[in-house]
């Protein structure tokens, strides 16, 4: 199963971490798979690459693991945008849970 856990700071989302593998299917033909790291890579892609902002990213493929941390002090803009980002990613990860719940399942901490 894949467990998505985002960490909250108050009302501000502050990152999230996705552990494990789905288990939906074989390697390669996993849809669960394939919607958590496509959606993962689009949120880290544009907070990173896009916006420039450096969130703080962790990898271990051996275990499926993958974290992104933001960095404090953002500012106004860059702080609303991440904020839409992971909770859109939120509702996402909450829909695919709701739709294949054996192999996904969703945390705020």
């Amino acid at each position: 199963m894949t467990t998505v856990t985002f960490h909250s700071q108050g009302s501000r989302i502050a990152g999230f971490q996705v552990e494990g593998h789905s288990g939906y299917a074989p390697e390669g033909e996993d849809i669960v798979c394939a919607a958590v790291t496509s959606a993962v890579r689009l949120v880290e892609c544009a907070v990173n690459d896009v916006l420039g902002l450096e969130a703080s990213v962790k990898v271990r493929e051996k275990d499926a693991f993958l974290s992104l941390k933001l960095p404090n002090g953002l500012g106004q803009t860059n702080e609303s945008t991440c904020q839409t980002l992971l909770a859109a990613l939120m509702v996402h990860f909450v829909q695919l849970a709701e739709e294949y719940p054996d192999y996904i399942t969703v945390l705020e901490v």
